[in-house]
């Protein structure tokens, strides 16, 4: 795997001191709330694993899969819902935890969805926010880096299926996703 990756961007170290970061502020934030994090599938998972446990208040985890992307490096545009909540949110404080904002429109969607099942509040926590590739502005309530427009991967991200459990974001050489 490592040899796919042009260049690392942000190394484990870098986004282990943000995410404690992240966590301390969502603390002071949800202080005598129970708030409940809704990973997005499968990206989030690990960072949602280590925010979970950079939060030092009671909180439970739902799941959630959403996809506008299939098996290739660009968004189709059309969200669908794989796996929905097992959950009714309605009088919760939720949390979206999400691995990268990359066009917003699966998180517009998303956002769409669950205010009509009456939260107390919503929030969105991303890992990266990939400004250049917006489609659609969101409000990103918690987020960990600013990246640039490049194919990103690891700590959750990946490429068809691979590269998620890289300890860093890195920069997927263009020959991989690019290869006939």
């Amino acid at each position: 795997m490592e040899k796919d990756i042009a260049r690392i961007l942000i190394p484990k170290e870098e986004i282990a001191k943000r995410v404690r970061e992240l966590g301390a502020v969502i603390t002071a934030d949800y202080q005598g709330r129970t708030p409940v994090l809704v990973g997005i599938l499968k990206g989030s998972v690990i960072f949602m694993s280590d925010l979970a446990r950079a939060i030092d208040l009671p909180c439970s985890f739902e799941f959630m899969q959403v996809s506008s992307y299939g098996s290739g490096s660009k968004t189709t545009g059309a969200v669908k819902i794989l796996l929905d909540l097992n959950c009714d949110i309605a009088g919760q404080d939720v949390i979206i935890v999400e691995d990268i904002l990359d066009s917003g429109l699966t998180l517009s969607y998303l956002l769409a969805q669950l205010r009509t099942r009456s939260p107390a509040s919503l929030k969105i926590c991303t890992l990266l926010d990939k400004p250049a590739r917006h489609r659609v502005d969101i409000p990103v309530d918690y987020l960990g880096f600013t990246v640039e427009d490049a194919f990103l991967v690891g700590y959750g991200l990946d490429y068809a299926g691979r590269y998620r459990n890289l300890p860093y974001v890195g920069e997927l050489s263009r020959a991989v996703y690019e290869s006939p």
